[in-house]
């Protein structure tokens, strides 16, 4: 049994046939070959997962796609500008060296950009809080937390 999937995914829509059990981490990545949401845990615990759905951060590994039906979603290949320029939280975790391995980062990225969405001038506190449902085991989260210190400041 398969269900029909309509929705917009950076931008462009998107009609599929799918399996109903199909999460929407595994839409992204098996169909769509949008492997930039990575799948850590599936668990919904490391966050490697988030992209955006409607705006909000959302874990992709806890959602069935048909969750999605209707909606939009960003994913971290679509954050970029058209013409290939990063989105400006990338240029961050870039110049304050907020990666390392990059498991993490697309998620770090996206939930980070949603936080700035909804609070421009946070906190450090805030930053932290913001990122608590994404893992790193690389960095040790102070370059990260100065990505998002340095993007927020630049808007």
């Amino acid at each position: 049994m398969t269900v029909k999937l309509s929705l917009r995914v950076n931008g462009k829509q998107v009609d599929a046939e799918i399996d109903p059990r199909t999460l929407l981490a595994q839409f992204l990545r098996e169909n769509l070959h949008l492997t930039g949401t990575h799948v850590g845990c599936d668990t919904g615990q490391c966050g490697a997962c988030t992209v955006h759905l409607d705006g909000r951060a959302v874990k992709s590994c806890n959602l069935l796609a048909i969750q999605a039906q209707g909606a939009e979603v960003v994913t971290i290949e679509g954050l970029a500008a058209p013409n290939g320029d990063m989105h400006p939280m990338q240029a961050a975790f870039k110049e304050c060296h907020g990666l390392q391995c990059g498991f993490c980062t697309p998620g770090m990225v996206m939930s980070a950009t949603a936080l700035l969405k909804d609070n421009p001038k946070p906190t450090e506190e805030q930053i932290r809080g913001g990122l608590d449902g994404n893992m790193c085991r690389c960095t040790g989260y102070h370059n990260i937390v100065k990505a998002v210190q340095t993007c927020a400041a630049g808007s």
